[in-house]
């Protein structure tokens, strides 16, 4: 497997086991990094799992224009209330056990070699019980991505986050999608280093 492979816009690539902060404003912009993303994992053949927030998993599907070619097992698009905020409540336990179960169902039967997921963060804004839990659970997943051959993109709106949660973001993802680039991030810091420095 190649180790570097397009994000699915520009020139831009990634690496296996990378886990990217995106940041953008508004959601044509979202749209600009969802849409191609998803679509380059589709064409290259990988299990791509989108976890929607703002808009309804059906225009997710309808905005991707799929060819008959497209496994019915390949896409899976889910609501944050199905998953996120199941039961109406987050768990960064229960989210890393649903990405586990989800990569390790489709890695098992051996039709992908590789796992594509994205994540719009805008549930996190929500006042509900365990959403404080999203910088910790954004930490613990970088102890997550060397377990199978994946990428997960999580999608964070400057228009709705504050200062804050940015610097925390920038603290868990050790890449960073800004202003049309990929890049190392300075800040990041492992999952020792950012409970130590929360201590």
């Amino acid at each position: 497997m190649d180790p570097t492979m397009k994000l699915g816009f520009g020139d831009l690539s990634f690496q296996v086991g990378d886990h990217i902060c995106g940041f953008y404003s508004g959601s044509a912009e979202r749209d600009q990094i969802l849409f191609p993303y998803l679509q380059a994992g589709l064409e290259a053949g990988d299990k791509c799992t989108c976890v929607i927030d703002a808009t309804e998993p059906a225009a997710v599907v309808a905005g991707l224009h799929l060819h008959d070619s497209t496994s019915s097992q390949q896409l899976d698009v889910q609501r944050s209330t199905d998953t996120y905020l199941l039961d109406g409540h987050f768990s960064t336990e229960r989210m890393i056990s649903f990405w586990d179960a989800a990569v390790a169902k489709a890695m098992s039967g051996g039709e992908f070699r590789f796992a594509r997921s994205v994540g719009e963060m805008t549930w996190s804004l929500r006042d509900l019980p365990g959403v404080d839990e999203l910088a910790a659970y954004e930490s613990e997943l970088n102890r997550f991505m060397p377990r199978y051959p994946q990428v997960i993109l999580c999608l964070y709106d400057l228009e709705q986050f504050g200062g804050g949660i940015i610097i925390d973001m920038l603290n868990t993802h050790p890449r960073v999608l800004l202003g049309g680039m990929v890049v190392e991030n300075p800040f990041y810091l492992s999952p020792d280093e950012f409970i130590a420095a929360r201590a």
